[in-house]
């Protein structure tokens, strides 16, 4: 054992949003998905404050937050999440769009909801003000007359072969609509399932200084426990206790 003490940068002025996405890049010459995972948790854990994310959000896990939107292909989530939170189209601003199509990324990435059931409803906030089409992964029992209504309301919906959405046909799915660097941002089961799988790349948590208690849930949950090492990459510190670690998963 080696306990050593880090020193960590502060997020000041000097690390600006900018400096922020230029920490986070993606591998280059992808050939598969790059599944990158983002959440924020309370130090005991929780993922709410009982209520929904946005209690435990601070300035630096809200910078991260939009600085790894930026330099992604992609936007996962899973239905319960896109419910909970009122998701919204993942925009940007004028600077983040010319920012994204000088580094051969288009000006603003859709959001690929993962719904089995195909629990979205078309005058969701997240259909009606994107202005490119979201997209629904759903499966092949799903009701027709609800993804005809998605359909209408111009979201582009991928059914998968069965009763449920596995990670494998996820995959196949971001492959081919051209989605290599993908950022997950929930729910937990969306997350264990990835694990389960071993479909995870990185994982990025933010430990915001708060201890909530109550019965609020964990970042993943799954049906067993599944063992996946991971190395630390950046740690990044505000000073106002907000922890960034990013974890990250070697392949060999």
């Amino acid at each position: 054992m080696a306990v050593r003490r880090l020193e960590l940068p502060a997020l000041d002025p000097v690390l600006d949003d900018r400096a922020l996405r230029e920490l986070y890049p993606y591998p280059p010459a992808l050939t598969r998905p790059y599944v990158r995972v983002n959440f924020v948790s309370s130090i005991d854990g929780a993922i709410t404050d009982g209520d929904t994310v946005a209690a435990l959000t601070t300035p630096a896990d809200k910078a991260l937050f939009f600085a790894l939107r930026a330099v992604a292909d992609a936007v996962l989530v899973g239905a319960g999440t896109v419910r909970a939170e009122n998701y919204g189209p993942a925009g940007g601003d004028e600077e983040v769009r010319r920012w994204r199509v000088e580094h051969g990324l288009a000006p603003i990435p859709p959001v690929v909801v993962v719904s089995a059931s195909a629990r979205i409803e078309p005058d969701s906030r997240l259909v009606t003000a994107a202005s490119i089409a979201p997209v629904l992964v759903t499966a092949a029992a799903a009701d027709p007359e609800r993804v005809a209504a998605l359909e209408r309301a111009g979201v582009r919906v991928i059914r998968c072969t069965g009763p449920t959405v596995t990670s494998p046909e996820l995959l196949a799915a971001l492959v081919d609509l051209g989605l290599y660097r993908v950022l997950c941002e929930g729910g937990p089961t969306l997350l264990g399932q990835l694990l389960d799988d071993d479909a995870v790349d990185e994982l990025c948590v933010t430990t915001s200084p708060l201890a909530v208690g109550g019965a609020a849930s964990r970042i993943a949950h799954s049906p067993s426990a599944a063992r996946r090492p991971m190395r630390r990459g950046l740690t990044l510190a505000d000073d106002d206790g907000t922890l960034l670690v990013q974890w990250i998963r070697d392949r060999g």
